[in-house]
């Protein structure tokens, strides 16, 4: 079984790319409906109709006064939905310990909130777990208050991730550990468990700017944005810069695997405009048309459907009802 489930993990992108796109699913870790009766339903339901994936996030505070504005409202105000979010990988080890095949993911954990060593085991005592079906999605975060509420300097975050990249990595891969930075030192150790997966699971960075995909090239195995925050087109050319990044670099443009994270906004009746329409939102069929669209980017593998930020993530059946009507626009 552990053979089988690597093998889905790391088969070629050329073996799919255009014709099949793998899709997964955003778990309901907020609000009060964070019960782990919801939880074992959507990835019980996820597994049983041939989903691949399984997703949670990260989020420290609400601030009542946040000092960094929130990007995804007019106001800058913060979703209530982050008053109460689940630790994101004690919820993956609880599915881990109650499903057999999906593979499970974060979209982001903020890294720079961990120490490496400390994040590195957790998430390879959950490879261990698992049998091998971690998905490592990280950020750098942007809120000022979990920054300060963490003990980290919020300048130099960007020099601060590409050491912790480095250094998470030797932790999974090197028999005796030993790393001397600027940011971390680690004394020659040695650091286990080490991760199933080999070399390590795959690490995806969430972002969307040049310095991002520069780490990616140099530090990480993929990209993990939103499709929805501006027109898909910005996301094809986001994807072909990335990919001609990594063929600059003598890094293998198939290598960079590309995961969608979506919140798809389903409306009872068509848009009027079709050209003004928001990405991921609309109809079924018009959300359809857009994850056709993503399919046929080249590089992009994998679509996540997260409901996190509206009524349906209060309703675990219509999750998967939903899911269920869209994961066909992927196959």
């Amino acid at each position: 079984m552990k053979k089988n489930v690597f093998k889905i993990l790391i088969r070629a992108d050329a073996a799919f790319a255009h014709t099949h796109m793998k899709a997964g699913i955003l778990l309901p870790q907020v609000t009060e409906h964070a019960t782990k009766e919801n939880l074992l339903y959507i990835a019980k339901e996820a597994e049983k109709e041939g989903l691949d994936s399984a997703w949670v996030f990260e989020r420290l505070l609400w601030p009542l006064k946040p000092q960094t504005p929130y990007v995804a409202t007019p106001d800058g105000s913060l979703p209530t939905e982050y008053q109460n979010v689940l630790d994101p990988l004690e919820t993956l080890t609880y599915i881990a310990g109650n499903t057999t095949k999906i593979s499970l993911g974060t979209c982001l954990i903020d890294m720079l909130f961990h120490n490496p060593v400390v994040l590195a085991r957790r998430f390879a005592t959950l490879d261990v777990l698992s049998g091998g079906r971690v998905i490592a999605g990280l950020g750098i975060g942007w809120s000022k208050d979990e920054y300060e509420v963490s003990g980290v300097p919020y300048k130099q975050r960007g020099a601060r991730a590409d050491e912790f990249l480095q250094a998470l990595k030797r932790i999974w891969t090197d028999d005796v550990v030993e790393f001397k930075g600027q940011f971390y030192n680690i004394p020659a150790s040695k650091i286990g468990p080490k991760p199933v997966q080999k070399p390590h699971p795959p690490v995806l960075l969430g972002g969307f700017s040049p310095k991002v995909f520069s780490r990616i090239v140099n530090y990480a195995d993929g990209w993990l944005p939103i499709a929805g925050v501006g027109p898909l087109e910005q996301l094809e050319q986001a994807v072909s810069g990335l990919r001609e990044g990594a063929r600059k670099a003598g890094k293998d443009p198939s290598k960079v695997r590309v995961f969608v994270l979506s919140y798809p906004t389903v409306m009872d009746s068509p848009s009027p405009n079709q050209q003004q329409r928001w990405p991921m939102t609309g109809t079924i069929d018009q959300i359809g048309s857009d994850i056709e669209r993503i399919k046929a980017i080249d590089g992009v593998d994998h679509i996540i459907f997260g409901y996190a930020f509206s009524s349906v993530g209060r309703d675990v059946k219509k999750m998967i009802e939903i899911t269920k009507q869209l994961v066909r626009f992927a196959r």
